[in-house]
C-alpha cells in the first residue's frame, strides 16, 4: 500500500491571498512525481462557482510543473468516469466554503468512497477551510447558520477534529472551537491560523508548515492546548 498524505490547510481570509497558491504547489511537491504533477481542483464547496475554477485556471494553467484539471459536480460531473479521472491524479486540491453541502454532495456521487480509495493508492488529499475540515471528524462551521456550530459529519479518515481560521485577533472560531471541545461536542484536534497547513502522513501528524510568518497551529483538547511552531515556507 502506498504511503498516505494528507495536506489540511485554513485559506487566507485577509491579507495577501495570492500565497494560497503557494500552499496548493506546496501539496503538489509533496507527491513528489517527476515531469508535471496531475493536479485535480474540486470546488464543490462554493457550488462550483466558476469565479473560483478561473481562478485556479489562470493561477496553473501555465504552470509547467502542473497538469491542472477540475472536477465538477453541477449540475452532473463534467467527466464520463469520475472514478478514472480521479485514480489518473497525482494531487486533489478541495475549495473552501460549506463543508455541510460539500459531504452532501460527495455522498450523494459516491465521492467518499472514490477518493479513499485514490488517498489509499498514494493521491495527496488536500484542500483549504472546508477543504480542511473533510478530512477530520469535523468542526466548528457556519454552513447550518450564521452562527458557529459543530459539524461532526466528516469523511473522519483522520480521527481528530479541526479548528480553520484560528487566529487570535477578531476571530470567534478560536473561541467557539475550545468551547466544542470542552464541552465534548468535539473531540480533541489540531487548529490553523489563515496560512498554515496540517501535513499529516499515514494517518498521523506529521508538521505543520506555514506560507505567513509567525503563523501558529494548536492541538487542543478539553483540559487545555498545546502551541505548534509551523515551519515557515518561503514564497515557491
Amino acid at each position: 500500500m502506498s504511503r498516505t498524505q494528507i495536506l489540511a490547510v485554513s485559506g487566507i481570509l485577509t491579507g495577501d491571498r495570492s500565497r494560497t497558491r503557494d500552499l496548493i504547489s506546496y501539496a503538489v511537491a509533496l507527491a513528489g512525481v517527476s515531469g508535471p504533477a496531475k493536479l485535480c481542483f474540486i470546488p464543490t464547496a462554493e457550488g462550483d462557482n466558476p469565479a473560483v475554477v478561473r481562478w485556479f485556471e489562470d493561477a496553473f494553467g501555465n504552470d509547467p510543473a502542473v497538469d491542472p484539471t477540475v472536477l465538477t459536480l453541477f449540475t452532473r460531473p463534467n467527466v464520463a468516469d469520475v472514478r478514472s479521472f480521479l485514480l489518473e491524479q497525482d494531487v486533489v486540491w478541495v475549495g473552501g466554503g460549506s463543508v455541510v453541502n460539500l459531504m452532501a454532495v460527495w455522498r450523494a456521487h459516491g465521492l467518499p468512497e472514490i477518493l479513499h480509495e485514490c488517498w489509499q493508492n498514494g493521491v495527496v488529499m488536500a484542500g483549504q477551510s472546508a477543504g480542511s475540515l473533510c478530512w477530520h471528524i469535523g468542526g466548528p462551521t457556519d454552513s447550518f447558520s450564521g452562527s458557529l456550530d459543530a459539524f461532526s459529519n466528516g469523511l473522519g479518515w483522520l480521527p481528530w477534529s479541526n479548528g480553520v481560521h484560528d487566529d487570535l485577533v477578531d476571530q470567534p472560531r478560536r473561541t467557539t472551537y475550545r468551547k466544542l471541545v470542552a464541552s465534548g461536542a468535539l473531540p480533541p484536534g489540531y487548529a490553523t491560523e489563515d496560512g498554515v497547513g496540517l501535513h499529516y502522513v499515514d494517518g498521523a501528524f506529521h508538521e505543520a508548515v506555514s506560507v505567513l510568518p509567525d503563523a501558529r497551529a494548536w492541538y487542543v483538547e478539553a483540559s487545555g492546548e498545546v502551541e505548534i511552531v509551523p515551519r515557515y515556507l518561503e514564497k515557491l
